[in-house]
């Protein structure tokens, strides 16, 4: 039998302090929790919601694919779709950017979907199909979706779900034969690979037959030397799952019947088991390629190209060729800037250019569950602080009764179990005290009132705090990528620009390794007024930066007109102003939907006679503002650059010249004066730093004489170009974002 409870644990009771009162404790509980509640709201329900159908769809433990569109002169000289410097209409910017195809675009459709995935393109006259997995997140299982596209690829209307099984579905593999057109999906599942025949292309497919009674996936059938070959990987075999083992098959038509290669499974250099399909095989100049897929080091799958050397009965090898597409350097802001495990090319008909299709994801499998895991561990160790901070000061008791844990005395037929119970509770015993003991070491050790201790308990409950929000952003503050808004299911780029000089350096390199991240910068100009600058390497970027040196310091020179501008839109914004991301996609997203206008993030008032400048506050006041600055503004470069160094704006630039100030305010007026319609738009940012308040180098840094001087501007820009009267109310867009 145990002994019975030490004394230690009942002369503890004896000696503990009378413990603080009950709502003492509770008071600092229902702070936290009160915290807790706010952390969770904040991230649960952001600040400014997202419109309906314009993000893209969040990702689940899978990640959140998307299609792409390349195009080149040969299926090795491919640039993504943005680089060719298309325009989709009227209203949407240039250039059209991937990701072309996305899980959005399909719910739109009426399709529920929470990724889009292997790609596959069929052309048939001008009409370009896209074939693709989208998982249904109601089903759990992927179906066969399509696209058409009758400008290139350029842009795509969904066709909606084509072929739905009660299994799973997967890489359509779509080709022609004869006079019909068949689809060869992935149905593992089913433990056979299964063909379909279009009866009403492309929206309807009925099975014609079973080619094989193996579980294949990634299956391809191309035809080469007067024979037919089936390729795909054979998942029955112990391992093949992690191995994608590689199987032949050949026959003298794609309906079968099919005999197997002598060498399969297929084994590459070394013995090595060789890469999964990853889209069609294609020829270019007479040679056979195969496209395969390869395990990167636990990111994911990556595209690789083998060029097919022998292919017979007997003998079949393959060596890889240099395939390499623009490397995303943007991490999760880029669609596919966590992986790419397809590729499909095609020559267009019509020409001798190329177009490839591409799926990538920008977060990694299984990513939300990670987030899921370090958020929960967050919370664990709040909780953790709080029970400790309850034992502290007295209001948690650290003690548990031994008698819960005597064994039982009635009569046993089983000595065997007896002793085990006895050793048991003797176990337990040990651990009890050992739990005792160190609660009457923790016990009561902080006095609630005391001062001192008090600063304690204010540091454990805010470590809480932190901790509680840090585990609700893990869980429910997304994946950390800052994803664009597409207008209409189409994506496009923009160009940041930034004037500066030397004196303002250190600024220029937090700016630019900030912004180039962002998911919608193409390019960042910089603006170079005066003294030395900066040479190759000492930027840090994401994206290509380009410095144009000036030769006279003059504010006109943000507006000079440049021919090597890539994109419709230009993003004006001052090196000191640093702001999320997410701000500029939302304001990149408001002037698509009003190209024409200047759209920014720091509204100011004009009015009175003559008119006088007002700050933010003021016009918030009067419920309105009819300037934007463009230290932080989006415009139509070729639009405002031409207005701006029209005839017509000379004296106004010779003004800006004198006062070395007012660029902006004069650049307001010639879009005012050029209609009668609104033409600036506001967007509120999220948060947003003023560098120049920490480097003193801004000619703003006097807010009352700054004030005094642009007050001149505008009376004399209003005598020259028109008054500036027109008001522009908050909260008028109804999207939110202007309040």
């Amino acid at each position: 039998m145990p002994s019975s409870p030490p004394r230690l644990a009942m002369e503890h009771r004896r000696r503990q302090p009378p413990a603080p009162s009950a709502p003492t404790y509770l008071a600092a509980t229902l702070a936290f929790l009160t915290l807790a509640a706010v952390a969770y709201f904040r991230a649960a329900f952001p600040r400014f919601p997202h419109p309906p159908a314009t993000r893209g769809c969040r990702h689940d433990a899978e990640g959140s694919w998307s299609a792409g569109v390349f195009l080149g002169d040969s299926p090795f000289s491919l640039k993504p779709v943005e680089h060719w410097r298309i325009s989709s209409g009227p209203g949407a910017a240039w250039p059209v950017a991937n990701p072309v195809v996305t899980c959005a675009d399909v719910a739109e459709a009426g399709f529920p979907s929470s990724f889009v995935a292997n790609p596959f393109l069929f052309i048939q006259g001008d009409s370009i199909y896209m074939f693709f997995e989208t998982k249904n997140p109601i089903a759990s299982q992927g179906d066969i979706a399509a696209a058409v596209s009758k400008d290139a690829g350029t842009t795509w209307q969904q066709l909606g779900v084509v072929l739905d099984e009660e299994w799973h579905l997967s890489y359509p593999y779509v080709f022609s034969y004869g006079n019909e057109t068949y689809m060869m999906p992935e149905s593992s599942k089913k433990g056979n690979l299964k063909l379909y025949r279009a009866v009403d292309f492309p929206l309807k497919w009925e099975l014609e037959k079973v080619l094989l009674e193996r579980p294949l996936v990634d299956s391809v059938i191309i035809h080469s030397k007067g024979s037919y070959w089936l390729i795909g990987s054979d998942l029955s075999s112990y391992g093949a799952k992690q191995t994608g083992e590689l199987f032949i098959w050949y026959s003298s038509s794609p309906l079968g019947p099919w005999s197997s290669h002598k060498q399969n499974p297929i084994r590459n250099t070394g013995n090595r088991p060789s890469a999964r399909n990853g889209g069609r095989p294609f020829i270019y100049n007479d040679n056979l390629y195969r496209v395969g897929k390869d395990r990167g080091g636990g990111s994911g799958y990556t595209i690789q190209v083998f060029k097919v050397q022998v292919l017979t009965e007997d003998h079949y090898k393959e060596v890889a060729v240099p395939f390499v597409l623009d490397k995303p350097l943007k991490g999760r802001n880029a669609w596919n800037g966590a992986r790419s495990h397809h590729f499909d090319v095609q020559q267009l008909p019509s020409s001798q250019h190329w177009i490839g299709v591409m799926d990538g994801d920008r977060v990694l499998s299984g990513d939300s569950i990670h987030h899921l895991t370090i958020g929960c561990m967050f919370y664990g160790a709040a909780c953790i602080l709080v029970l400790l901070l309850g034992g502290l000061i007295g209001a948690i008791k650290c003690t548990l009764p031994l008698r819960w844990y005597l064994p039982h005395t009635e009569k046993r037929s089983d000595n065997f179990d007896i002793e085990k119970q006895v050793l048991l509770c003797h176990k337990l015993s040990w651990l009890i005290c050992n739990v005792n003991r160190l609660g009457s070491l923790i016990g009561g050790k902080i006095n609630y009132r005391a001062w001192k201790d008090r600063v304690y308990i204010a540091f454990i409950i805010l470590v809480s705090v932190v901790l509680t929000f840090l585990g609700t952003n893990y869980i429910f503050g997304g994946d950390g990528a800052e994803e664009p808004y597409p207008i209409r299911g189409r994506y496009s780029q923009f160009t940041l620009l930034t004037m500066t000089y030397d004196a303002r350096f250190w600024n220029l390199k937090m700016f630019v390794e900030h912004y180039s991240k962002c998911a919608s910068v193409r390019e960042i100009v910089v603006v170079w007024n005066k003294g030395r600058a900066p040479v190759q390497g000492e930027l840090k970027s994401m994206v290509p930066v380009r410095i144009r040196v000036e030769n006279n310091n003059t504010l006109n020179n943000r507006f000079k007109i440049d021919k090597e501008i890539k994109t419709g839109a230009v993003m004006e914004l001052d090196d000191d102003i640093m702001m999320a991301c997410d701000d500029l996609e939302r304001g990149f997203k408001v002037w698509r939907e009003h190209p024409d206008r200047i759209v920014g993030y720091y509204p100011r008032l004009a009015e009175g006679w003559p008119l006088e400048y007002r700050n933010e506050r003021y016009a918030r006041q009067q419920g309105g503002y009819n300037i934007i600055l463009t230290g932080a503004a989006f415009m139509d470069h070729e639009l405002a650059f031409k207005r701006y160094w029209s005839k017509e704006a000379e004296i106004g630039r010779q003004i800006v010249d004198s006062f070395f100030n007012c660029e902006d305010i004069l650049l307001n007026f010639l879009f005012a004066n050029a209609s009668s319609a609104s033409t600036v738009e506001y967007v509120k940012p999220a948060w947003a730093i003023d560098m120049s308040k920490f480097s003193g180098v801004a000619i703003s840094r006097n807010t009352q004489e700054h004030y005094h001087a642009r007050s001149k501007c505008l009376a004399m820009f209003s005598g020259i170009f028109g008054n500036l009267t027109s008001k522009r109310f908050f909260s008028s867009r109804g999207d939110g974002w202007d309040v």
